[in-house]
């Protein structure tokens, strides 16, 4: 499991602090009522408010009358030295407040938000139970619940992470908005599957695997826990719809949206495979659209519920998009992900599934007989997503040749 990381600012906002301390040295403390003015409003303080007030001030008060002066010759004896005395204390007072104000200011930015901190000392607090550490996360997330009726039966809370909303419902279990103890927004999925030892174990080293993925086309694992009732993953929160979503309410994508989304999946399953996973359950609904992209989810999930499921004679996979090999009980490898990769990007480009979305033995029959219609795909994604059609898995390129072959 990853170790916690201490939140802290980082060298750039640390780089900032130091220049805006040294303002008032630069400036013989001339600077001074701005630099606490400034940390006035960023710490919300009318204790430094008052502060800079008073610096404008005695400053003001020396300089207004040396600055109506022609010559400098020309200042009178006394008026010079408490001039001098005044600049002298403006300027060592200054960069002495600004010292100590500068590092609060930088520390407030990176500061949990109150509620947060509630529940973190709530959470410390129950049992006396040991907390184990939370992982890293992205602070850009950061959030405030929203307003939501929970529902009877409801979590409020999953281990260490407070239930904002559910966000759906399937057949491994229910996923949540959730809040980490650091604000950040996170996915939080609940298996209801893994009801024993032996798969809870084995969910866990899937799950340690899934964690070497890179992240710049999957949603990253964050954290897993095994113990308790119902054993969970948790991810980062892409927010945005699922491609499943975006194609019902918009229709199919345009040429060149499905270039980029079949390019930017295909690199996904290419580093998920490096890393040595079979996603098995690739489809649109496993596909968010975040601001920044396509990103692929629920990897290193099915192939730790296989062996539940077997038994107890659940399905592994979703029928339109399952590969002939996963219907056939055949060894499910690669390829199987780059078949349904192909599906997905076939109702993408339509609206439906390849093979159909009616009855089971149907859908069945024709994924193990029937070769699509290409023809709604443009020109340049028609003999790549054919190929990775092949019934046969042996035939099928690597997730990386699709790459190559989408950019030439």
């Amino acid at each position: 499991m990853q170790h916690s990381h201490p939140l802290r600012p980082g060298g750039g906002a640390w780089a900032a602090a130091v220049a805006w301390a040294c303002l008032p040295l630069f400036t013989c403390g001339l600077a001074t009522p701005f630099t606490i003015g400034f940390a006035a409003f960023w710490l919300r303080s009318v204790v430094q408010a008052v502060a800079a007030c008073a610096y404008l001030v005695a400053i003001g008060s020396f300089v207004i009358p040396v600055i109506s002066y022609d010559d400098v010759d020309s200042i009178p004896q006394p008026l010079d030295a408490v001039a001098t005395v005044g600049l002298f204390v403006s300027w060592m007072g200054g960069v002495i407040h600004s010292g100590i104000l500068v590092p609060m200011m930088v520390r407030a930015r990176f500061k949990p938000p109150v509620h947060m901190q509630h529940i973190q000392h709530r959470q410390h607090g129950q049992h006396g139970q040991h907390q184990r550490p939370m992982p890293h996360v992205d602070l850009r997330q950061r959030t405030t619940a929203p307003t939501y009726q929970r529902r009877p039966g409801e979590p409020e809370w999953i281990g260490h992470y407070r239930v904002l909303k559910p966000l759906g419902r399937g057949g491994q279990g229910a996923v949540y908005l959730a809040a980490a103890p650091n604000g950040a927004r996170v996915a939080v999925k609940v298996l209801h599957d893994l009801v024993d030892e032996t798969a809870r174990a084995r969910f866990a080293r899937e799950v340690e695997a899934a964690r070497r993925v890179a992240t710049f086309s999957t949603a990253r694992v964050l954290d897993v826990n095994i113990t308790g009732q119902y054993p969970y993953i948790v991810s980062e929160y892409v927010e945005g719809p699922s491609l499943e979503q975006l194609v019902r309410k918009y229709g199919p994508r345009d040429e060149d949206g499905l270039t980029r989304l079949a390019l930017s999946t295909a690199g996904a399953l290419a580093a998920i495979h490096k890393a040595g996973i079979v996603h098995r359950d690739f489809k649109p609904s496993n596909v968010l659209i975040g601001h920044d992209g396509p990103r692929v989810i629920d990897f290193g999930i099915a192939r730790a519920l296989d062996q539940m499921t077997m038994t107890s004679g659940k399905m592994v996979g979703t029928p339109p998009y399952m590969s002939p090999e996963q219907l056939s009980g055949e060894t499910v490898g690669p390829a199987s992900d780059v078949f349904s990769w192909a599906v997905t990007i076939m109702f993408a480009a339509t609206g439906r599934p390849a093979f159909g979305e009616d009855s089971v033995p149907a859908v069945f029959n024709r994924v193990l007989t029937v070769h699509p219609d290409l023809s709604p795909l443009p020109p340049a994604l028609r003999g790549i997503v054919g190929t990775c059609l092949n019934k046969r898995p042996e035939e099928r390129p690597s997730a990386s040749d699709v790459m190559l072959a989408i950019i030439h």
